[in-house]
C-alpha cells in the first residue's frame, strides 16, 4: 500500500489504519462519532494525501478539458473552483473530482480510488490537444482544516493573503506556517467552513504538527476517514462508488449543477447520453432517516410493503441528527419527503422516514 508523508505520524498518534484505494490511511484516532463531533463544534484536521493531483498546462487545456469533463471548464474564472465529473459514454461517471482554475494551469483532484483510471482515461484523448499532464500526487500532500474555527486557527498562521476574504470555492497562494507558495481553497467535503492546503511533501510534518499545536488549546484533534464519511454523509454530498459509480448518472444524482449542456461548450463525452437520461429520468437520489437501532448500510434493500423499491447507497449514524441516516434510490413516484418505507436487513424490516438532501447545513460567512 501506498503511505502519504503523514503515515508514521498518524501510526505515533494510534491511528487505526486501513486501505483505502490503495493507501494506508487512517480511519479514526478514538471515536468515529466523537471525531464528527469535534468537526462539528470545533475543528478537525484531515490527512488528504492520497487524493490524486493532476495539472493540466498547455495553449489547448480548457478545450481539451471541455471535451472530457461535464462542467464549462471555460467559463470557470481564474481562481475558482468547480465541482465536475468525467463520464462514459453512456453517461455514468470514471469520476467526480474538483477543477481549480488558474491563470496558466488547471489544477484536478480526484478520488485516491480512481486516479489510476482518470489520468489513464485522459492520456488516451489528448489527441491533437496542445496540453501536458503532470501527476503530482506523490510529489505533495494535502490537508485539510474543516470546521467553525478553522478560519480563526489558519488565518493566524497565514501571511501574504487573507482568509476571511477568500470566498467558498475559491483559491488562492499564501505563507502558511512560514512556508511560501502554499496553494489555500476553501471548500470541504464536511458541511463545515474549512480549507485546504498543498505543499511539497518535505513541509508535511512540520505543517501538520504547527496546527494542531496552534489549535490544541481549543479542541482541535486530527480526524480520520470514518468521521469523514459520517460529515459528507450529512452534508448530502456524493461519496463514488456509493451515490455515484459506473451504473448511477449524475442526472439521477441531483447533481445537475456540475452538467453544462450550453452549445458553446461543445461536444463532451457522455452528453448525449445524460441528455437522454435527463429528459426521462427513471429514479431519484434522496436521504432517509430510521428511528430503528440497525445503522443502515450499502446494498440494503427498500421497500414499499413487499415490492422492492430500491437500494441504500450510505448509511451512518448521524452525530448532529443523533439517529441514523441514509441516501437510496428509488422511482420518481416515490422518492418524496415524508414518504415512509422499510428496509430489509437479513430478513428484518426497519422503518424509514425519506428526508431531502443535506441532512445538515452550516451557513457559511
Amino acid at each position: 500500500m501506498k503511505q502519504t508523508p503523514l503515515h508514521d505520524v498518524h501510526v505515533a498518534l494510534g491511528a487505526k489504519m486501513v486501505e483505502f484505494g490503495g493507501w494506508h490511511m487512517p480511519v479514526s484516532y478514538a471515536s468515529i462519532l466523537a471525531e464528527a463531533r469535534c468537526v462539528r463544534e470545533r475543528a478537525g484536521l484531515f490527512d488528504l494525501g492520497h487524493m490524486g493531483r493532476i495539472s493540466v498546462t498547455g495553449a489547448d487545456c480548457l478545450a481539451y478539458l471541455d471535451s472530457i469533463c461535464t462542467n464549462y471548464i471555460a467559463r470557470i474564472p481564474s481562481g475558482s473552483i468547480r465541482y465536475t465529473l468525467i463520464c462514459k459514454e453512456d453517461g455514468n461517471p470514471i469520476d467526480d473530482l474538483l477543477v481549480y482554475r488558474g491563470d496558466d494551469e488547471v489544477y484536478l483532484v480526484v478520488n485516491a480510488s480512481n486516479t489510476a483510471a482518470v489520468l489513464e482515461w485522459m492520456q488516451a484523448r489528448t489527441g491533437s490537444f496542445a496540453v501536458t499532464l503532470d501527476h503530482r500526487t506523490e510529489r505533495e500532500t494535502m490537508i485539510a482544516l474543516q470546521g467553525p474555527l478553522a478560519l480563526e486557527i489558519l488565518g493566524a498562521m497565514t501571511t501574504d493573503c487573507d482568509l476571511a476574504k477568500l470566498g467558498y470555492y475559491k483559491f488562492t497562494f499564501g505563507t502558511v506556517c512560514g512556508r511560501e507558495n502554499t496553494r489555500i481553497s476553501r471548500t470541504g467535503y464536511t458541511g463545515e467552513n474549512g480549507f485546504e492546503l498543498y505543499f511539497e511533501n518535505a513541509e508535511a510534518t512540520d505543517i501538520w504538527q504547527a496546527l494542531l499545536e496552534a489549535g490544541s488549546g481549543a479542541g482541535v484533534q486530527p480526524i480520520g476517514l470514518g468521521a469523514r464519511d459520517t460529515l459528507r454523509l450529512e452534508a448530502g454530498m456524493p461519496l463514488f462508488g456509493h451515490e455515484i459509480d459506473a451504473e448511477h448518472n449524475p442526472v439521477e444524482a441531483d447533481l445537475g449543477f456540475a452538467l453544462s449542456f450550453a452549445e458553446e461548450k461543445g461536444d463532451w463525452v457522455g452528453k448525449q447520453a445524460l441528455l437522454d437520461v435527463r429528459a426521462k429520468p427513471q429514479r431519484a437520489l434522496i436521504g432517509f432517516t430510521t428511528a430503528g437501532k440497525r445503522v443502515p448500510r450499502q446494498g440494503y434493500k427498500i421497500f414499499q410493503g413487499e415490492r422492492e423499491v430500491g437500494e441504500v447507497a450510505s448509511g451512518a449514524v448521524s452525530p448532529t441528527l443523533h439517529q441514523n441516516i441514509g441516501t437510496a434510490y428509488l422511482p420518481l413516484d416515490l422518492a418524496n419527503e415524508g414518504n415512509k418505507l422499510e428496509m430489509d436487513i437479513r430478513g428484518k424490516r426497519q422503518g424509514v422516514t425519506l428526508h431531502s438532501l443535506p441532512f445538515y447545513s452550516r451557513t457559511r460567512k
